[in-house]
């Protein structure tokens, strides 16, 4: 049975479908996951000095494409390494002028507000007042107007786009991972090192329910937005999924990785889809991805030392960084 259970997974283990060349090592990679009207999707990434934003569409959209078709829009100088990058829902490239907004966290434990117009007008704005690292951030998905980041010094904190910190939530651990509710403007998920999810009202400012992983560290949490009451995290070497419609203890739970879990996300188009990631470290394949209705991983992906994890809008594709490089991954489900 076990040499079985390893030449199924040897036999599934396999390079990228797609790989786009960068010129720095990539940190964090984040597909935008808003609709930016134009065909094409947005795909930003962030390494030691820089933030490119390109453009990219695949074959398994558009017949016309052989396998990847990318185009780098703008490079944008950072400075300082990139921890994490957040789309904001105002970014469109259909608009006169265009409109390009994100927002990076960076290792001098500072939020930059970045806007473009791809034209004259590039500016960023400093956010101030985070006292550790960044490790998560995201856009309010309803217009985009404020922003909510976890950090190392156990804080979240809910800013206006002028800098202003409208409201920080006390932590018992450091913050791990943030998601905003897409249709729900005043519900906001954190997620703790120490294994505790919670759930905050915004305008009571208090935690509504509370989940917990049983087990430390949590690396990464993730909330479905195909089907919200979905959560899903990174624990140990195990990955966790909650139904929080009936329960909050995790409805299914699985160890993964050998060494230790890192990163988890859903996928954009499928509720039983999602992907997690391994840390970079002596393993080749730190890709997992996987389907609540299978057992094993249904790929394993190979790749050299990766960082980031995303996917697409529309497409059962993932994405993940390396050394002067994207991987993407088709699944087909």
């Amino acid at each position: 049975m076990r040499s079985g259970s390893l030449q199924m997974k040897q036999e599934s283990s396999r390079s990228p479908s797609y790989t786009v060349e960068c010129e720095d090592f990539v940190h964090v990679v984040e597909f935008n996951p808003f609709d930016s009207g134009i065909a094409e999707s947005l795909i930003a990434y962030g390494g030691n000095n820089y933030v490119v934003i390109g453009r990219c569409s695949f074959q398994e959209e558009d017949a016309e494409v052989d396998g990847i078709q990318y185009n780098k829009l703008r490079t944008f100088h950072h400075g300082i390494r990139v921890d994490a990058i957040a789309w904001s829902p105002e970014t469109r490239l259909d608009a006169l002028p265009p409109l390009l907004r994100f927002c990076t966290a960076a290792a001098d434990r500072k939020l930059r507000l970045f806007t473009s117009d791809l034209q004259a007008k590039n500016e960023y704005k400093m956010m101030d007042g985070h006292s550790n690292y960044i490790n998560d951030l995201v856009f309010a998905p309803k217009g985009g107007q404020e922003i909510a980041s976890v950090s190392d010094d156990h804080t979240c904190r809910i800013w206006d786009l002028e800098g202003n910190v409208r409201a920080c939530f006390v932590l018992r651990s450091p913050g791990m991972s943030v998601g905003w509710h897409p249709e729900d403007a005043f519900k906001l998920m954190v997620a703790e090192k120490n294994g505790t999810i919670r759930f905050y009202d915004l305008v009571t400012h208090q935690a509504i329910l509370s989940l917990t992983t049983g087990q430390a560290p949590l690396m990464s949490a993730h909330w479905c937005l195909k089907n919200t009451f979905r959560v899903g995290a990174v624990a140990g070497n195990d990955w966790l999924i909650w139904d929080i419609s009936r329960s909050s203890y995790p409805l299914d739970k699985r160890p993964v990785h050998a060494d230790r879990a890192k990163l988890f996300r859903w996928s954009m188009v499928n509720e039983n889809l999602f992907a997690t990631t391994g840390f970079p470290g002596k393993m080749n394949s730190q890709l997992l991805i996987h389907h609540l209705g299978h057992p094993q991983p249904i790929l394993i992906g190979s790749g050299a030392v990766g960082s980031g994890l995303t996917w697409h809008r529309t497409l059962s594709i993932c994405a993940m960084g390396g050394d002067h490089r994207i991987f993407f991954w088709v699944t087909e489900m």
